[in-house]
């Protein structure tokens, strides 16, 4: 088997243990029209950012932590926190900021039982590899993390296919909302 084909292997393995339940869950939180909030860091958070992007398309109200137009976060807000571990600082941090304000919390993590499943209203498990290798997690030949951040991608990306069906949010509707300056 050649590398391509072990890494696509390694994500379908990742995608067979994934919880559709957990997905449905997800998608019935983010269809409320609340404020969605997403934070992570490194490669994470370009995940992160590209599901913030892609729910903006389909017209939420979704904003990056961290970046300088973010508005406060505030009671009945959702924050989705990706943290591959489950134990980066600051995406920690700011699930337990966000839980004290009434937020609903969705964690992103391959570890439901790390520190920022604690504060987790919903939890998407995604068992797929992490830096630190930890048992649970589905081996993978790719250096660090990145066989989880391929497998939040596709997840994000199913999660805001069924938004699109909700909410019945056309490619030519979400098409008028995507970039006019490139």
């Amino acid at each position: 088997m050649n590398q391509l084909e072990t890494i696509l292997s390694e994500i379908e393995t990742v995608m067979k243990r994934s919880s559709l339940q957990q997905i449905e869950l997800i998608v019935s939180e983010l269809i409320k029209d609340q404020r969605i909030f997403v934070i992570g860091e490194g490669r994470s958070g370009l995940m992160a950012k590209s599901f913030a992007m892609r729910l903006m398309h389909l017209g939420a109200e979704v904003y990056v932590v961290g970046e300088t137009i973010t508005p406060s976060i505030s009671e009945n807000d959702i924050l989705v926190a990706v943290s591959g571990s489950g134990t980066t600082k600051n995406v920690v941090w700011t699930a337990e900021k966000a839980n004290s304000l009434g937020c609903t919390i969705i964690a992103v993590t391959a570890d439901a039982k790390a520190q920022l499943a604690g504060f987790a209203s919903h939890i998407l498990h995604v068992p797929a590899a992490t830096k630190y290798r930890k048992e649970g997690e589905q081996p993978t030949i790719q250096p660090l993390g990145s066989l989880f951040d391929q497998c939040v991608h596709i997840l994000f990306d199913s999660i805001c296919l069924q938004y699109a069906e909700k909410k019945k949010i056309s490619n030519e509707k979400a098409f008028k909302k995507h970039s006019n300056m490139e």
